[in-house]
């Protein structure tokens, strides 16, 4: 019996306005790609949970006693348009997968994030030092560029 390691990774998908300049039926095109790209890796079991995000929210701050305000305030190709979580091998797995993203062809990033199992500051010392060489190995600067932002239409059944 062979037990295989898995990693959790997540794929955050960065830029607002991957979709300006494309036309209501290019849009749904590349929408319907993005859908295949999903329920291709949901099918293999890579896929765990994803969603996009709307562009407003609220930044939460402890700037000039505690705040709340409208945000984010991250140019529209830095803010975060949605998530994944996967669940694969490796993070060079998770970056692979990222790189077949139907939006990086319109200018969308992915940044891709392996998933710590707790805080790594909650760690012991002795636990932080043993953790080190396993991450020293799987965690690399891994940003990818990728077109996404507006809310995802579902394509009708």
């Amino acid at each position: 019996m062979s037990t295989q390691t898995t990693t959790e990774c997540m794929l955050l998908f960065r830029g607002t306005d991957w979709h300006k300049g494309l036309s209501p039926e290019e849009i749904q095109e590349v929408v319907n790609q993005m859908y295949a790209w999903l329920d291709r890796l949901t099918v293999q079991g890579k896929a765990k949970a994803g969603k996009p995000l709307f562009p407003e929210g609220k930044i939460v701050s402890q700037k000039k006693g505690r705040s709340v305000a409208d945000g984010p305030f991250a140019e529209s190709k830095e803010a975060i348009a949605g998530f994944f979580l996967l669940e694969v091998g490796s993070l060079e797995e998770a970056a692979e997968i990222a790189k077949d993203f139907p939006g990086l062809n319109y200018g969308a990033t992915v940044e891709v994030r392996p998933v710590a199992p707790e805080c790594p500051l909650a760690l012991s010392p002795r636990e932080q030092s043993a953790a080190q060489p396993a991450r020293a190995g799987a965690v690399s600067d891994l940003s990818l560029e990728i077109n996404v932002g507006a809310p995802l239409m579902r394509r009708s059944s």
